[in-house]
């Protein structure tokens, strides 16, 4: 991101009605004292969305903006920069006009080294237009259709060197082999610049087959030789600090990997399975940075539950939904509102996700005697005011939360449920007594991550019969009356173009259902005459919005699809 001095970012806000000057003045302390730039607080806390900040910025700079997913790239220009510099500057150079000028997108219009590497480099005039780390990272994709050729190459050609090299070289000695170290560095690198959030190493009886998770979804990138199985798995044992001789028992561990000019955490997870080890890695940006409930996706309406829930100093907010759903990345946006001079947080997470200045975080590990319990409970010693707790997955977790709660603290988790009334019966059956859980819920919060429509190829479409037919049915389904569920007059989708892959889909939204955990909830909770249909219908009549409603407020939005809608809160 380009830095503007902050009198000038300040000018720029006030000049846009965004803020006043005492508001910026706060901010600023704030931002210096969580070392975070004043921008990034401005945006995580919702007084502007990231894009019209950029399109102020251009205007500032008095650069024009350019919109690179809905703007013709000539790859054949593009190629002359490689993409190791293109990313390295900050560049895409994605067009030459009649009179010869090439046209280049610049995160910062204003580098003038950069402008004179490219002078010199394409022995022509430049012409210069700002674009925004979205923006570039769309002309990003199109070097992948080159890189996947690449990638292909390398790696079968990585292949056929590692069965040359095989003899009688133990695991350790095979796992350095180049070849297997290019496997696996190859995999890595491409899965990054993919936008993976995970891979997926399978053994199958005659192949390893390797998935990535894109978007939420799999899909499957190679499949290899068995035979390379046993180094590659140990090459991946050796960098996460495990044991390579092991292959009965499950293994967790974790290592960075260096990409470019940046850095990914990498957490593993292997098992043991009928045809041999399966190896799965979840990557993580070293440096990711929170942000606002409303960037997640969190209308008002939900976000004001929250703010509510967390400005009592005691009690629980929970998030719950399955694994991948988002949980942690909503509990640190909670956290960052959270995050002021006069409180004491303490968390304990499996794993930290995120490094928050003033947050005093504790990281699970099971070797050295800490669990979330036994955490939580040494928590309790250091005069907190707010506890985050990764995940209330067990019974002891459960009661020591509770404690706390009880206890003039403010507790944040997360929890497996599939909604938010759900919560309720989930923590008793956790042995938590209905009278204590109707103490301490101040909030619960369920989520799901839909994949999100790639605006650059977005289109309108009227629904036919069928697909009206599907949708009432899928309603009935979740006990929605069709006739009064507020259905979109008008549905959207993604064409497909090169920079979503041609699958319509680029980046995930989250879908919410908040519920407030009202004297009229909580009556019905340590009442004989308690039912979920009970807590929900008091909970839609108090404002609770469920997923499927938030869902298909979504799709109207042209946010996402009905179809995706359907199919993460089947999940």
């Amino acid at each position: 991101m380009i830095s503007l001095p902050p009198s000038k970012i300040k000018e720029m806000l006030m000049g846009a009605g965004i803020l006043d000057a005492q508001t910026f003045e706060s901010l600023g302390v704030e931002a210096e004292r969580k070392r975070q730039n004043i921008v990034d607080l401005v945006i995580s806390q919702g007084l502007i969305t990231s894009d019209y900040y950029y399109t102020l910025l251009a205007r500032t700079l008095g650069y024009e903006r350019v919109n690179l997913g809905a703007t013709k790239i000539d790859e054949e220009v593009m190629h002359l920069i490689p993409e190791d510099i293109a990313r390295l500057r900050k560049i895409i150079v994605f067009s030459k006009d009649e009179e010869k000028v090439y046209h280049v997108a610049m995160e910062d219009p204003t580098d003038l080294e950069t402008i004179d590497y490219l002078t010199l480099k394409l022995r022509g005039k430049i012409k210069v237009f700002f674009a925004s780390e979205e923006d570039l990272n769309r002309g990003f994709i199109l070097y992948q259709k080159k890189l996947t050729q690449d990638f292909k190459k390398i790696i079968d050609d990585s292949v056929r060197e590692s069965l040359k090299l095989k003899g009688n070289k133990d695991l350790k000695e095979a796992a350095q082999d180049i070849p297997i170290v290019a496997i696996v560095d190859n995999l890595l690198e491409y899965a990054v610049s993919s936008r993976a959030s995970d891979i997926h190493f399978e053994a199958l009886d005659d192949v390893i087959l390797v998935r990535f998770r894109v978007d939420g979804v799999l899909h499957e990138i190679i499949r290899m030789p068995k035979e390379i199985r046993p180094a590659v798995t140990a090459r991946i044992k050796i960098l996460s600090g495990l044991r390579v001789d092991e292959h009965t028992h499950p293994q967790d561990g974790r290592f960075r990997f260096k990409i470019g000019d940046g850095v990914i955490d990498i957490r593993v997870s292997i098992i043991p399975t009928f045809y041999g080890e399966k190896v799965e890695m979840r990557l993580l940006a070293a440096a990711q940075k929170p942000i606002s409930l409303s960037d997640l996706g969190m209308f008002d309406d939900g976000i004001k539950m929250i703010e509510r829930g967390v400005k009592k100093t005691y009690g629980m907010v929970l998030v719950c939904g399955p694994t991948g759903s988002g949980k942690t990345t909503t509990l640190y946006s909670v956290l960052n509102i959270l995050n002021r001079p006069e409180v004491n947080i303490v968390t304990v997470e499996d794993p930290i996700e995120y490094d928050m200045r003033y947050v005093n975080q504790t990281q699970v590990n099971v070797a050295a005697g800490i669990t979330f319990a036994s955490g939580l409970r040494s928590i309790l010693r250091q005069d907190p005011n707010i506890i985050m707790v990764g995940e209330i997955r067990d019974a002891e977790t459960a009661d020591i939360a509770i404690q706390a709660a009880l206890t003039g603290h403010l507790v944040l988790s997360s929890i497996h449920t599939n909604d938010a009334p759900t919560t309720i019966p989930r923590l008793v059956d956790m042995g938590v007594a209905p009278f204590l859980a109707a103490a301490v819920l101040n909030v619960i919060s369920a989520q799901r991550l839909a994949r999100k429509i790639h605006m650059d190829c977005i289109e309108s479409y009227d629904p036919d019969n069928q697909m009206k037919e599907v949708i009432t049915r899928e309603l009935v389904a979740m006990n929605i009356n069709p006739e009064v569920a507020r259905l979109p007059k008008v549905f959207f989708r993604g064409k497909g173009c090169a920079s979503c892959n041609f699958t319509g889909f680029l980046g995930r939204v989250g879908i919410f259902e908040a519920m407030e955990v009202t004297e009229s909830i909580r009556k019905l909770m340590i009442s004989p005459e308690f039912s979920l249909d009970g807590v929900r219908e008091i909970a839609r009549k108090e404002g609770m919005v469920t997923m499927i409603e938030d869902g298909l407020r979504k799709v109207e939005l042209g946010l996402t699809t009905i179809e995706e809608v359907f199919r993460v809160i089947r999940e």
